[in-house]
């Protein structure tokens, strides 16, 4: 199904994001669609033209945040910036979203959708998956990865540790933060497949692992 078209619609996008928001306050169990029209204060059949089901509306949410993970990815401009600059921006955008994922929403969508919450997440990961081959083929043209590493294990190897990294307990305890164990990963990444120009590149932006440094506590 192509969702695209539905989020080129202002009206409906608003309507999704106050239902994110609904769920971000209630949770996705505790409201039925009753409660959602209720809340958004339209008429149920005005929310069945929209979704035909919660199971209908639960995939617009998933498809609607692949669609801004695109977008975000498309501004990214590839084609003027090297693969260490691409990298960083990519990964700082994948902090970003995961800083703000809320572990309750991803239990709740993960226990009750879990069709739709697998095919979207392996839908994801591909396309992280393929970003990151791309990035590392760019790279080695340019000369600052090595080239003599494997791309497809890198790449699920990096994808692997974004995944784990989320569980809390990844964290070893609460003196080490979310972002400390981000910029050190993502540090030890580029260290593992850059030449020596990559890696003094590397030094040159360092500053701008900066960005993670943020007031958030997970």
């Amino acid at each position: 199904m192509n969702f695209d078209i539905k989020f080129n619609d202002a009206k409906f996008v608003a309507i999704l994001d106050r239902i994110v928001d609904l769920f971000f306050e209630f949770g996705i169990r505790n409201l039925n669609m009753d409660d959602i029209s209720s809340h958004l204060k339209i008429s149920k059949k005005t929310l069945y033209q929209y979704f035909k089901s919660k199971e209908d509306l639960i995939e617009h949410l998933f498809a609607y945040d692949s669609f801004k993970w695109n977008q975000k990815i498309s501004e990214i401009k590839i084609s003027e910036i090297n693969a260490i600059d691409i990298l960083l921006q990519v990964s700082i955008f994948i902090y970003d979203e995961m800083s703000r994922l809320n572990p309750k929403l991803k239990f709740e969508m993960k226990k009750y959708y879990e069709p739709i919450f697998n095919r979207f997440m392996i839908e994801k990961q591909n396309h992280i998956f393929n970003q990151m081959s791309k990035n590392m083929q760019k790279g080695k043209a340019e000369g600052l990865y090595r080239d003599d590493f494997d791309i497809e294990l890198t790449a699920r190897l990096y994808i692997r540790n974004l995944l784990d990294m989320h569980n809390k307990d990844y964290c070893f305890g609460n003196e080490i933060t979310f972002n400390q164990v981000f910029e050190t990963m993502f540090e030890n990444h580029i260290r593992a497949i850059a030449t020596p120009s990559g890696l003094a590149y590397f030094e040159k932006r360092k500053s701008e692992l900066s960005h993670l440094q943020k007031n958030i506590n997970l």
